[in-house]
C-alpha cells in the first residue's frame, strides 16, 4: 500500500512543522511573530551599534554584551527564517542541504551564546572580587582571545555534525517536529544506524552547554562568597545589582533547555506541542528579551539609546 511504499523509500526533502492544531490561524499568528522578530532585530542591532560607535563603552562588560547581541541576532534570523515562511506562504519543504545548513547555524549560535554568557559570568566575578585589577586582567587583548576561543570551540564541535548527517538515509518519515531543523529532531527520522550521531550530539551538549552552565554556577558561588565579605548591606546590594542583567540572561537561556531535558527524561508523557513550545521559548525568547533587559537595567546603554532617539527627533523637528 501507499504507506509501506513511503516507508521503504528514501526522501530528498524535509517538511518543517508549524504550530500543531493552529494551522488555520498561521496568517494571524504571523503578526505577533513578525512583531517579535522586528523587536529582536531592532534591539540587538541598536545595542551593537551603540557599543560600536561609543568609545566609552569599549570595556569588557559591553564588548561581551555586543557578542551576546550578535549571537542573539544570528539565532533569531536562523530560526525565524523558516517560521515566517510557514506562516506567510505555507512553505514547509526544505532540501537536505538547506536543513543541515540551518541546523548548523542554529546550534552554532546557541553554543556561541552559551560561551559568551559564561565569559560574562567571569567578567562579573573579576569586577566584584578584584575591582582594582579589573582593567589589567581583562584587557582588550584578553577579550579578543576569549572571542577567538569561543569561535574556535563552536566551529570545532559544529562542523562535524552536518558531515555525519550526510551519511544517513531517511526513509521512515520526513516530517520534523519543529518549524526549523534541529540535530536531535533530524536523527530521529533516519532509518540508518545513528549511534555515532547520537553519541556525538550528547558529547557536544555536555561539553559545551552543560559545562558552561556548571561553570556559571561555580562563578556565582565565588561571587556570593565575595559579596558576603562586604561589610555594608548597601555595598552588597550594589555589587549584586551589577549582576542582575547577566542573571536574567542566564535564566532566559538555560531554564527552557533544562526544563525540556528534565521533561524528556523524568517527566510524564506530554503532548508533543508542549515540547515544541518549550523549545520555541529556548530559541525565540532570549534574543528578544536580552536587549530589553540590558537597556532597562544598564544606565550607560539606556542613556546612549535615549540620546540617539532624541537626536533623531530633534533632527526631524528642526530640518
Amino acid at each position: 500500500d501507499i504507506m509501506s511504499l513511503l516507508n521503504s523509500s528514501d526522501f530528498s526533502t524535509f517538511l518543517v512543522t508549524g504550530i500543531l492544531g493552529l494551522e488555520d490561524m498561521h496568517m494571524w499568528l504571523s503578526i505577533p511573530f513578525s512583531a517579535i522578530f522586528l523587536v529582536t532585530l531592532a534591539g540587538n542591532i541598536t545595542i551593537m551599534l551603540v557599543i560600536w560607535t561609543e568609545r566609552s563603552l569599549h570595556v569588557p562588560m559591553y564588548l561581551f554584551l555586543a557578542m551576546l547581541a550578535a549571537s542573539d541576532l544570528g539565532l533569531s534570523i536562523s530560526t525565524f527564517s523558516t517560521m515566517l515562511r510557514i506562516f506567510w506562504l505555507e512553505a514547509r519543504e526544505m532540501s537536505f542541504p538547506a536543513c543541515f545548513t540551518q541546523m548548523f547555524f542554529i546550534h552554532s549560535f546557541q553554543q556561541f551564546e552559551s560561551a559568551v554568557i559564561l565569559a560574562m559570568a567571569f567578567d562579573r566575578y573579576v569586577a566584584i572580587s578584584k575591582p582594582l585589577h579589573y582593567a589589567s586582567i581583562l584587557t582588550s587583548g584578553v577579550i579578543a582571545k576569549i572571542g577567538v576561543a569561543i569561535l574556535v570551540r563552536t566551529m570545532a564541535v559544529q562542523v562535524p555534525a552536518p558531515i555525519l548527517l550526510r551519511r544517513l538515509h531517511f526513509c521512515r518519515s520526513n516530517v520534523l517536529s519543529h518549524s526549523y531543523c534541529l540535530h536531535p529532531d533530524i536523527i530521529k527520522l533516519s532509518c540508518s544506524n545513528t549511534r555515532v550521531n547520537s553519541v556525538f550530539g550528547l558529547f557536544v551538549v555536555v561539553s559545551t552547554l552543560g559545562l558552561d552552565f556548571v561553570l556559571i554556577l561555580f562563578s556565582y558561588v565565588l561571587i556570593s562568597k565575595t559579596v558576603l565579605k562586604i561589610a555594608s548591606f548597601g555595598g552588597r546590594l550594589k555589587a549584586l545589582n551589577t549582576c542582575i542583567s547577566h542573571l536574567s540572561a542566564v535564566i532566559l537561556f538555560f531554564t527552557p533547555m533544562i526544563c525540556l531535558s528534565l521533561l524528556h527524561r523524568f517527566g510524564p508523557k506530554l503532548p508533543s506541542h508542549v515540547y515544541v513550545l518549550i523549545a520555541n521559548m529556548h530559541f525565540l525568547i532570549p534574543p528578544v528579551m536580552n536587549p530589553i533587559v540590558y537597556v532597562v537595567k544598564t544606565k550607560q546603554i539606556r542613556d546612549k539609546v535615549i540620546r540617539i532617539f532624541l537626536k533623531k527627533r530633534s533632527g526631524e523637528t528642526h530640518p
